[in-house]
């Protein structure tokens, strides 16, 4: 046994020996190398190709080609190089023991062979004639905002984003200035063929790209819809292959970006001192108010794919939990989505598909529609609330309310339950024909409850009692909304290549149908116990019911000729016929043609001998488009019953009256645009840009018309198609990337856009007066022929009167002394009639929220595995109404330190600043301030564990982040934001805007 037992044992010596020799061999065969040598030519003209980047796969193995094209570099026999070099197309060659590799690089045509998404299907990028802009669903995941829209902000020329830092508020887009005053304003979004006004239920993460479509020509074929611009949201499908799973999140907090300082108590005490004439003494407390209704929020985001499939059949399947807490108190918004995307192909002839898309959005909304008002507002020597939860009665000392009472009393909440999806069936029976059907459905259900406590002036509530903020009755209202909007197109695509000639043609129906049904309820003395709030719980006697609808529908007809002949002359025309229930049996019917050629000039023999010019396109449109956003009973007079109308003797009979005058011959409103365009890509592709000229006119827009009060108690004006706007701009995009050394890439980009914004023609109009603050400031804007929609029309301001000599000596030509009731450390204005008296009649233009200009900057850089971004964004030449300052009405009100501290007094003589004051100033250009600012949009630095590290751990990828977004804001503006979302008629007035916020957030991509 001992011998049977020794020879086992040198067998066993002897295989290991064996197994640990095959090892070492295993090893010095991978990490022996060889020396390999080659020159990198261009494959068209077969020179050599300097500053090539040569790299072994999965190594950070590399070399560059010196100025002949000709490299040296050590690899492994059983080494991949991997040739790149920007502007051409990657190859991978395996070493296999060659010590001599030579490569041929071919140009990289992805500038002229992108596909992009266009209405109702795809072009060739080159084919394009009308002006669009193309952002990639990568770029926009990097940002931890809701809605893609955010994330847009800066990255495309003529596109304005307009975003408030309110938790589940989708931001404002503006394609190319404002076209209307009183009809909607919003872009259109298509989401995977759905047509929607709101993306907030879209997970960014599910997305592939963005296209947004600018002028006419591009959005003529939506006809109706496209007045406003259209953004075209294409989510991600599967490919067949096996099955990968992705994940990406990202966690952080959320700071207020810009706080405005208020008067401290003594500041506070000192400037109501000087203003009542009465002492004003400041106690021990000095509140903060901001600082007790902001903090610090929380915000969350995560997403998991799923997706593969087989050459019949593939998938890809998607949830989301997005969480953003807000900075204001109470206030957090929840949103859970889940997505489906399949496609089936059952043979050469027949394909088919879905999407579908279910979110759940909870918004418990903060009440800051008094408590951000009454938080400037309100005096800093009363404390907020003590260590017993008693709260501070502001309103004992002045006529304003408690913020954090206001926010903490009220309990307002809604839910939103989405379903988005469409299914498409296409036929494709000869290589030339294709007919698609498309079915798609948006429905919504949003159910909403708002709870105020009961609370009363007394000591249970307050510490101090008295004062006039109270509810002595607690109260739950209770709304139920649904809409459903539904569309189905049917498509005839007819494509076809002869010798150079190619042609495609599109012809086909759409129709869709819009429903809306919305109830109310109310009741008092609902319980205050949370599990009770219910309707049926309160005070019946109490009780009112409310509810509303809508239904509209529209048919339309729509065709599309694109021809190209050799690569080098594109012509695109477009006409879409639309029929709307929103307008009168004569006018239901809207036509809108366009029609767009391009020249690809760098396809001409004479440019072939040329090196600069990769791609070099000029291209010009013209088309018309329309805008029916109006309500649906706009032109059909109605009758409001149970009104009492009182009769001899005072006695009130019930009846009914016409309490509307309508137009009953309403139109369309239509946009006619006219487009010229230059696109270029230069150097392989290193240098590409766009220039557009665009000159954008809205005719028939409907604005009120005073007319005589004929009928019952009519107000005196008709809604009607009686105004015009127009824009002009020009938009320039430049980009460049470029390498420093073969570890070392970067890319920087910019656009520009100038518009310019006027209303030309009210045609009998009335100007449109807006934009009220408060009782002494009844409206600061004016949209009126020859200015900017919603244009400030106010009091100009000329200086402060220093003393009653000054103010005596201010006199009209005929010796009248102009404001004789004023005192020193008053506004002087100006008498711009010259009747000698300060009225309305002497208000005048003062800028307006509209533009001049809006620009961004995309900065990248790559080293190795790290990368790094930078976002910037800004606008120039718009003004801002600071309403906050407006809307003080009491001498007791607070006032921002900057007033407090820089106010006139006799000593320092400022004529910028007013004396100490009680408020109630008209309206006036002291109130308007810069608009313009520049901001660090966006910064993050991200490392992607190298591809042989990933393999070790049984991952695709893997890739962490680090973002940041708001980090630096240069502007001229005191208030909290210079963003602000609103009416185009009375936009940009801050009163009770949410501000803006900076996020500071880690994050995690990972494949499977």
């Amino acid at each position: 046994m001992r011998h049977f037992s020794d020879k086992r044992k040198t067998v066993a010596t002897t295989l290991l020996a064996l197994l640990l020799f095959l090892q070492v061999f295993a090893t010095y065969a991978q990490t022996a190398t060889i020396r390999v040598t080659g020159n990198v030519t261009e494959k068209s003209t077969n020179a050599g190709l300097p500053g090539v980047t040569v790299q072994v796969k999965g190594t950070t193995l590399g070399t560059t080609t010196d100025g002949a094209g000709t490299y040296t570099i050590q690899a492994a026999s059983d080494a991949i190089l991997i040739f790149s070099s920007i502007g051409y197309t990657s190859q991978e060659v395996a070493v296999g023991n060659r010590t001599s590799i030579d490569v041929a690089l071919a140009d990289d045509n992805k500038t002229l062979n992108e596909v992009v998404v266009v209405g109702y299907g795809t072009q060739r990028r080159a084919d394009v004639t009308g002006a669009t802009v193309t952002i990639k669903g990568d770029e926009l995941v990097k940002q931890p905002v809701l809605t893609a829209t955010q994330a847009l902000q800066g990255k495309a020329a003529g596109v304005q984003i307009i975003s408030s830092g309110q938790p589940g508020s989708s931001p404002v887009v503006r394609v190319r200035g404002t076209g209307t005053a009183l009809a909607g304003t919003a872009a259109l979004f298509v989401v995977d063929g759905v047509l929607t006004d709101d993306i907030s239920n879209i997970n960014t993460a599910d997305i592939t790209n963005v296209d947004v479509l600018k002028d006419a020509s591009a959005t003529a074929i939506y006809g109706a819809r496209g007045a406003n611009g259209v953004v075209i949201i294409t989510t991600k499908r599967g490919a067949s292959g096996k099955m990968t799973v992705n994940y990406s999140g990202n966690a952080g907090f959320r700071l207020p970006a810009n706080l405005v300082t208020m008067a401290n108590a003594t500041e506070y005490a000192n400037y109501v001192s000087t203003a009542s004439g009465n002492l004003v003494t400041a106690g021990p407390t000095s509140t903060d108010w901001y600082g007790q209704i902001l903090r610090t929020g929380f915000q969350q985001n995560h997403g998991l794919s799923i997706s593969g499939g087989t050459d019949k059949s593939t998938y890809f399947l998607s949830a989301g939990y997005f969480t953003d807490q807000g900075i204001v108190i109470d206030n957090i918004y929840k949103r859970f989505s889940i997505r489906a995307n399949q496609d089936f192909t059952f043979n050469k002839v027949v394909r088919a598909g879905f999407s579908a898309s279910y979110a759940n959005g909870n918004n418990q909304i903060a009440n800051l529609n008094t408590a951000y008002n009454n938080a400037y507002r309100a005096a800093p020597i009363i404390a907020s609330k003590d260590a017993n939860g008693k709260y501070g009665n502001t309103s004992v000392y002045q006529n304003v309310g408690n913020s954090v009472l206001d926010i903490e009393k009220n309990n307002n909440l809604a839910i939103d339950n989405r379903l988005l999806g469409s299914a498409y069936l296409e036929i494709k029976p000869v290589s030339w024909l294709t007919y698609r059907t498309n079915l798609g459905g948006d429905f919504v259900n949003l159910n909403s409850r708002v709870y105020n406590y009961q609370f009363n002036n007394d000591t249970t509530t307050f510490i101090t009692p008295g004062g006039n903020q109270r509810n002595p009755n607690s109260n739950l209202s209770v709304g139920n909304t649904k809409t459903f909007h539904w569309t189905f197109d049917n498509l005839l695509t007819f494509n076809k290549q002869i010798d150079k000639h190619s042609l495609t043609v599109l012809v086909g129906t759409t129709a869709e149908q819009y429903t809306l049904t919305s109830v109310t309820a109310f009741r008092k003395d609902v319980p205050a116990a949370q599990n009770l709030w219910y309707i049926g719980t309160g005070n019946a006697n109490t009780s009112t019911n409310d509810g509303t609808g809508d239904k509209y529908t529209r048919n339309s007809y729509l065709s599309r000729i694109n021809y190209n002949y050799n690569d080098k002359y594109l012509l695109t025309a477009t006409l879409r016929a639309d029929g709307s229930s929103r307008f009168p049996s004569q006018n239901r019917w809207g036509y809108f043609p366009s029609v767009g050629a391009g020249w690809l000039i760098s396809n001409e023999s004479f440019m072939q001998s040329q090196h600069i010019f990769d791609l070099l396109k000029l291209r010009g449109s013209w088309g018309r488009v329309g805008n029916d956003r109006i309500p649906s009973d706009s032109y059909t007079v109605t009758v409001q019953p149970n009104l009492a109308y009182p009769f001899g003797g005072g006695v009130a009979t019930p009846g009914s009256a016409i309490t509307q005058i309508k137009d009953p011959n309403l139109k369309w409103e239509t946009t006619e645009e006219f487009d010229l365009g230059l696109e270029f890509s230069a150097l392989k592709g290193r240098l590409t840009g766009e220039v557009n000229y665009y000159d954008k006119k809205a005719r028939d827009l409907l604005i009120n018309v005073k007319v005589p009060s004929v009928a019952g108690d009519a107000d005196g004006v008709v809604l009607t198609n009686a105004a015009s706007i127009r824009n002009q701009g020009l938009e320039v995009t430049l980009n460049w990337r470029g390498r420093i050394s073969n570890d070392l890439t970067y890319r920087i980009g910019g656009n520009a856009t100038l518009n310019s914004n006027s209303v030309i023609g009210l045609n009998g109009g009335q100007p449109i007066l807006d934009g009220g603050i408060g009782a002494n400031q009844q409206y600061t804007t004016r949209t009126d022929n020859g200015q900017p929609v919603g244009s400030f029309y106010v009091l100009q301001v000329l200086g402060v009167f220093q003393n009653d000599a000054d103010v005596n000596s201010y006199k009209n030509p005929a010796g009248q002394v102009i404001q004789p009731s004023a005192a020193p450390g008053d506004f002087k204005y100006q008498d711009t009639n010259g009747d000698g008296k300060i009225d309305d009649n002497d208000r005048v233009f003062a800028g307006s929220y509209q533009p001049k200009a809006y620009f961004g900057l995309n900065l990248g850089l790559t080293y190795k595995s790290l990368d790094f971004s930078v976002d910037v964004y800004g606008n120039v030449g718009n003004q801002v109404y600071n309403g906050k300052r407006a809307f003080r009405q009491n001498v007791l009100d607070n006032v921002e330190k900057t007033m407090a501290y820089n106010r006139w007094t006799s000593a320092n003589g400022s004529q910028t600043e007013p004396g100490a004051n009680s408020g109630n100033l008209p309206a006036s250009t002291y109130f308007i301030e810069s608009g313009s600012f520049a901001r660090i949009n966006n910064a993050t630095l991200g490392y992607k564990l190298p591809q042989r590290l990933t393999d070790k751990i049984h991952l695709s990828n893997l890739r962490v982040f680090a973002t940041a977004q708001n980090i630096l804001t240069l502007k001229k503006y005191s208030g909290f934001t210079s963003e602000l979302v609103g009416n185009p008629t009375s936009q940009g007035i801050e009163l009770n805007a949410y501000p803006t916020t900076q996020t500071f957030a880690i994050g995690l991509n990972a494949g499977f």
